[in-house]
């Protein structure tokens, strides 16, 4: 098993105690090195290599941005971001930071962040495996070779994907979807993970984010937010509201064909009839 190199930076001693605890219980993740400052982070960035840095905001001297700016975006590791004040949450994500936790925060949320850095180390690994091979190839160019008739001898001559050379299929670009929603407040502006988002109603010219027991007011109309969601994952239902579809929990019947989704955590939303279709797709099943 292939183990993520990882950095703790926190300047506070018992801060990096309960991050080393949790990380302790992960057996794909290797904690490399432990740092009180931003000063020793740079170095240490520098000298262990590691692929993840779980980064403390506000520390005498350094701070995290400052860590950033001083190791440079070319030569960073993949950055998750732990401290105690919200507000720093934008410039964090606009320094490409792949997740900000939030002191204090719980064993899941912890488990959940590690997760995408995990996944981010891996594509990335494999990206550099792929550019090293096509190198390796142009280095080489009759390593990859082989005559027509061998292909077929040895049947792989397969269509070829991403060239757009004649007689070869194209992949298409996939769209982007939004994974986190800026929630502005009237002080600051707080970040909302759209795979935590339980369901979205309309409110006049607002959408209301429904997350657990919290609400986020953010001004979007429904058919704005419907093109920026994944429509595999998040189902217009009625004209005011989406749904989250790993929260349905149970689909009952309605008055004149229609249906009520019930939620995990209880919460019934009406499923106009003509919407049945687009959440039969996204299921890939008939309800």
């Amino acid at each position: 098993m292939r183990r993520i190199r990882t950095l703790l930076v926190d300047d506070e001693p018992e801060a990096r105690d309960g991050l080393l605890r949790l990380l302790r219980r992960d057996p794909e993740v290797e904690v490399v090195g432990e740092c009180g400052t931003g000063r020793e982070a740079v170095a240490a960035i520098t000298r262990l290599g590691p692929e993840v840095v779980l980064l403390d905001i506000q520390m005498p001297e350094l701070d995290g941005f400052g860590v950033l700016a001083e190791v440079g975006p070319a030569s960073m590791p993949a950055v998750v971001f732990v401290t105690a004040y919200d507000e720093y949450a934008l410039r964090a994500f606009e320094a490409h930071a792949l997740d900000y936790l939030l002191k204090p925060y719980s064993d899941d949320r912890f488990a959940a962040a590690m997760r995408q850095a995990k996944t981010h180390v891996q594509q990335r690994h494999i990206g550099e495996l792929g550019r090293k091979l096509a190198a390796l190839l142009q280095e080489h160019p009759t390593a990859g070779r082989l005559e027509s008739g061998e292909r077929a001898l040895r049947g792989d001559a397969g269509v070829q994907e991403g060239s757009g050379q004649p007689g070869e299929t194209v992949s298409p670009p996939q769209p982007e979807y939004l994974e986190r929603i800026v929630v502005r407040h009237e002080r600051n502006v707080s970040l909302v993970r759209v795979a935590e988002i339980d369901w979205i109603g309309a409110a006049d010219y607002y959408a209301k984010l429904h997350v657990g027991q919290r609400t986020h007011l953010i001004r979007e109309t429904m058919q704005q937010l419907e093109t920026k969601l994944d429509p595999r994952r998040f189902i217009r239902i009625h004209r005011s509201a989406i749904v989250n579809v790993d929260r349905v929990n149970v689909i009952q019947p309605y008055f004149r064909g229609g249906h009520v989704v019930v939620l995990h955590d209880g919460t019934k939303l009406i499923m106009s009839r003509g919407r049945r279709e687009t959440l039969e797709r996204a299921l890939g099943q008939p309800i």
